[in-house]
């Protein structure tokens, strides 16, 4: 899409003005955004468009768009979303063999679910193996009640935290500040970097993880941005 409009400017409140109209949605809602910050950043995102609109190069305005359009009106079904990263939390599920991977997993994961019990009164079952445990209710109540209190713009950012480190723990600790993203990625991929040392790294599944933490880091920014 070319370029539609010359001057992008911050209006009353946190809207953002291209050419003195109001940008919205794409649904059409106002882009109303919560604070100053975050306004400031996608306006800029607008104002380094060349003369080709680029929507790749724009990925706060997505998350805005998204936490307007998708995250709002259906807020239950996002929170019941982000919990099933709870009820089969990557931190939980363990390795038997080898020994120094389940060294690696119990010296990485464990104080983050120690944190997660500790902070949210919600501790997690761990095993080996791939299949499915049940968590204890009281914990996933625990962890519901704590996401509950996030608004549509935070929601939208955890959900995207949580996905990509398949765990709500880790995007949590990112919410809280206990964790930086970069951090929350690198624990989120302790099994691919031990098998990497021990077999060499893969150009493709490297390239992916690069755009997965770009993508993880972005949204941690972006729900720091909608909060001061």
């Amino acid at each position: 899409m070319k370029r539609f409009y010359k001057a992008v400017e911050l209006g009353d409140g946190n809207a953002i003005l291209l050419d003195n109209r109001t940008l919205k949605t794409p649904r059409g809602a106002l882009l109303d955004l919560p604070t100053r910050s975050i306004a400031e950043a996608i306006a800029e995102e607008w104002r380094v468009q060349g003369e080709e609109i680029d929507p790749q190069s724009m990925p706060l305005t997505k998350l805005a768009n998204t936490a307007i359009d998708g995250v709002a009106p259906r807020r239950d079904e996002v929170v019941a979303e982000i919990l099933t990263f709870a009820k089969h939390d990557h931190l939980c599920y363990r390795t038997g063999k080898p020994a120094e991977l389940a060294r690696r997993q119990s010296a990485a994961w464990d104080p983050l679910l120690d944190w997660a019990a500790e902070r949210y009164g919600a501790p997690l079952m761990t095993g080996h193996g791939v299949t499915s445990m049940a968590q204890p209710e009281s914990s996933l109540a625990a962890l519901r009640k704590a996401v509950e209190t996030f608004d549509p713009f935070a929601l939208s950012a955890l959900h995207v935290i949580a996905s990509i480190c398949g765990s709500l723990v880790l995007a949590l600790a990112v919410a809280d500040g206990r964790l930086s993203a970069e951090e929350a990625f690198a624990l989120s991929h302790v099994d691919e970097r031990f098998q990497a040392e021990k077999w060499g790294l893969d150009s493709e599944a490297e390239m992916r993880a690069k755009r997965l933490e770009r993508e993880l880091v972005t949204a941690a920014r972006f729900m720091d941005l909608s909060r001061t």
